[in-house]
């Protein structure tokens, strides 16, 4: 009966959710074979136009739905396929081409089908971005097209704690990371593992692969398993053998949707430059930027460095142009850096001042006008700048200015990369100049004034290390006008290395005879004439300190000329100099533990002495003064001495050494072990004995002695008693003769326990106290049973 009620109740709410559950998985399981049937039998050669086209699942469709993705780019539809397939990818196409969507499908959809999904099934891809601005918008595109997937992604890029990074890495399916931040993951975080990775994506692989990340690259290659599938991404693709080898890319397709086309930018993009003497930037941008036109668009102006980006957004912010300004450059935090990003999307004008670290992949909707104030480094930094405006086929506007020595260069780079580029014209009357206002904000404000000198610097420095010598020239330039076109009144003095590494070391190991004649063709940021004046600032600068410092560096460095060959080859830690000493040292004091100097030592170094010391074994080789001074203090000798050994004497008074072994054939010669053993333990055993004996005679004259003084104190005792009952008077007073004979009593007592009572404390004054009676009795007396009981102990 009980049975069949069991059998008729209704189920659990838990069962309910596991049949649901295992049902889901039934219909996913079908899905999936399903899709891995659609895939096989995907043609990559065919051409798709929607994405309804391709085998991909149904949380995916509703994704790219409910973000309105639903036509196909050219990348796209060559990428995805070969992307789905499982190949290893090399993928170019023009900037705003849709390159994120072409390999985020695949990562999602492979991941899908391989079930590498929920936050135990480990990191099944990763997406390596040169930027955190990038890292965070391809997240952010990630999170729209798989929202319906139980896909568990997340950014890893610097700026928040590492801790919290760390923490959730564990539970990723997908990451989307900056080159340097996750390797400092892998090597540091230990729950952190990359065995199970399916797929490594590189977007900007051009920027990545390049000198400014490289090590990172191969240092983070290293932890991954090779069995993985690539996919490089970018608008100027890398086709380097040594880039291919170092990723281990198997049977790479080389995607390309532009290499026949006449332009390597948009169609729709039209491209500008103005030739502007460098001293005339910055009023030239300010121009621009004033125009009524300009104020009502959405302006993104390239600086070469973070100190210009910064001189310049304070220095127009304060003239107030009218067009709200907005500056982005790498040395901000993070929280700032994508709080400027999100208000420039956001805005509808504006005008972003920014570095490089925004030229790659970032989109920023509507952008107008890309201004180029700086070059770029090279032809494809240019397309990558210019490809933050004419995104998704809108039109744009760039224009680049081009000092005159730059002319000739930039064109032949930009030419050779099919870049479609017409020069333009200023007009003179609309062009007006800030000079005097920046000198006069300069003089107002000295934080200013230091902005727009590290601006100089910095910008002075760019060129000087520029790698295309043709084009950027730094003696070129006129700096000195560049300077007061920063409201500055000179030009800072710089000063550079040598690019020649043989010319810098010379110049780092010269004596200072040698660095006082160099300096004086140094170049220092200014171009100086022969005959310039010399104002008291240039000597007070030009200044060297002769007293203090010269003669100590000249005796640092003025023999490093003189390392034996193949010095370089020897040991981690050899000589880098050696200071000599004069020969007319002076000896040390004769009667100094009896040192003496002995003539020059013979290991080379002919200026090196030793010195025999008494107590010691070997001789010391003095080869410094300082060494030498040492030596004249007694402690410092003490230490150079032999140690000595410690030794006992004898009853005969004869010095042993604390342990001594005993000669092994006279050992031997008195019997057998074992005899010597027992005669031992005997002769130890009767030794005790002995021992024991004297320990109680002694013990008993220690007895008797104390015996003895315990009785001479009772009699002593018994005196005083006599003479206290007599002085008192017959029995006048009964009970004083009584307690003072009890006390006695007590006394005798104590005393025949073998010890002597300690003397009594002298009483405080906050001790009451006590009549005279009580202070003689052992203890006070209470009742009368007890005083019957003390006299009864006197008569007997």
């Amino acid at each position: 009966m009980a049975a069949e009620i069991t059998g008729r109740t209704r189920p659990t709410k838990l069962k309910k959710q596991q049949q649901r559950t295992n049902n889901k998985r039934k219909r996913d399981d079908v899905d999936i074979e399903t899709l891995e049937a659609q895939v096989e039998e995907l043609d990559p050669k065919a051409t798709q136009t929607n994405f309804s086209d391709l085998p991909l699942s149904g949380p995916t469709m509703e994704g790219l739905k409910s973000a309105s993705f639903t036509t196909l780019t050219d990348i796209q539809s060559k990428a995805i396929s070969l992307a789905l397939k499982g190949n290893d990818i090399l993928g170019a196409a023009k900037t705003g081409s849709g390159k994120t969507l072409a390999f985020l499908v695949p990562v999602i959809e492979n991941l899908y089908r391989s079930q590498c999904v929920g936050a135990d099934a480990g990191l099944g891809a990763m997406v390596i971005a040169p930027t955190r601005e990038l890292a965070f918008q391809i997240f952010d595109v990630l999170c729209k097209i798989g929202r319906y997937h139980n896909i568990a992604a997340g950014v890893v890029a610097g700026g928040k704690s590492f801790k919290e990074e760390a923490d959730a890495l564990a539970r990723m399916n997908i990451v989307v990371c900056t080159p340097g931040r996750i390797l400092q993951h892998l090597s540091q975080t230990a729950a952190f593992s990359v065995d199970n990775l399916r797929m490594l994506v590189l977007d900007e692989a051009d920027r990545i692969l390049d000198m400014g990340f490289s090590k990172d690259v191969d240092a983070i290659i290293e932890y991954l398993p090779p069995d993985r599938q690539t996919l490089l991404f970018s608008a100027t693709q890398t086709k380097k053998v040594g880039d291919l080898a170092r990723l281990s890319l198997k049977d790479p397709e080389y995607v390309s949707v532009h290499e026949k086309a006449t332009a390597s930018t948009p169609q729709n993009l039209k491209q500008n430059y103005i030739v502007v003497p460098l001293s005339q930037k910055l009023d030239t941008l300010w121009s621009f930027i004033t125009e009524k036109s300009s104020k009502h668009s959405k302006i993104l102006v390239f600086l070469s460095s973070t100190k210009q980006v910064r001189f310049v957004y304070e220095a127009f912010r304060h003239m107030q142009p009218g067009i709200p300004l907005l500056h982005l450059h790498g040395r901000q935090k993070q929280s700032v850096r994508l709080d400027t990003v999100d208000r420039f999307r956001r805005a509808k004008f504006s005008c972003l001042f920014a570095t490089d670290v925004v030229a790659r992949g970032v989109d920023f909707p509507a952008v107008d006008w890309v201004v180029q104030v700086d070059g770029p480094e090279d032809a494809d930094t240019y397309i990558h700048r210019v490809g933050r405006t004419a995104r998704y086929e809108r039109e744009g506007r760039a224009v680049m200015f081009l000092d005159p020595s730059e002319e000739e260069g930039m064109l032949k780079r930009l030419e050779a990369k099919r870049v479609p580029i017409e020069r333009i014209n200023v007009r003179a009357k609309k062009q007006t100049s800030i000079k005097n206002q920046l000198q006069g904000m300069c003089f107002q404000d000295p934080q200013l004034k230091y902005l727009g000198q590290k601006a100089f610097i910095t910008y002075t420095k760019g060129l000087h290390v520029q790698k295309d010598r043709e084009v950027y020239d730094l003696q070129k330039y006129d700096l000195e006008g560049y300077a007061a076109s920063l409201g500055l009144s000179g030009a800072p003095r710089i000063q550079f290395h040598k690019a020649d590494a043989e010319e810098a070391k010379r110049r780092k190991n010269a004596s200072r005879s040698e660095a006082l004649a160099d300096d004086s063709d140094d170049e220092d940021g200014a171009v100086k004439e022969k005959n310039a004046v010399r104002t008291k600032y240039d000597r007070m600068f030009e200044r060297r300190n002769q007293d203090v410092l010269a003669e100590h560096y000249a005796k640092i460095v003025g023999n490093e000329d003189d390392v034996e060959d193949g010095a370089e080859d020897e040991d981690l830690f050899d000589v880098k100099r050696r200071i000599p000493i004069d020969e007319d040292v002076q000896s040390l004091d004769e009667d100094d533990e009896g040192e003496e100097i002995e003539g020059p030592a013979t290991n080379g170094d002919p200026t090196a002495r030793t010195i025999n010391i008494s107590g010691a074994s070997q001789p010391l080789v003095l080869d410094s003064k300082r060494r030498e001074k040492l030596l004249k203090s007694k402690k410092k000798l003490l230490k150079l001495k032999d140690k000595g050994s410690k030794i006992v004497f004898d009853d005969d008074g004869t010095a042993h050494q604390i342990y001594e072994l005993e000669d092994e054939e006279a050992f031997r010669a008195r019997g057998a072990i074992d005899e010597q053993r027992r005669q031992f333990v005997d002769a130890e055993a009767e030794r005790v004995r002995e021992a024991d004996q004297l320990d109680k005679v002694a013990a008993k004259e220690k007895k008797k002695a104390k015996r003895e003084k315990r009785k001479q104190r009772e009699r002593e005792a018994e005196g005083a008693d006599e003479e206290g009952r007599v002085a008192v008077g017959g029995d006048k007073d009964a009970m004083a003769n009584f307690i003072a004979d009890a006390g006695v009593g007590s006394e005798d007592e104590d005393d025949e326990g073998g010890e002597e009572q300690p003397r009594k404390k002298a009483r405080k004054w906050f001790q009451r106290d006590l009549p005279v009676e009580e202070e003689e009795v052992g203890r006070e007396i209470e009742t009368f049973d007890e005083l019957e009981a003390e006299a009864a102990k006197l008569l007997r």
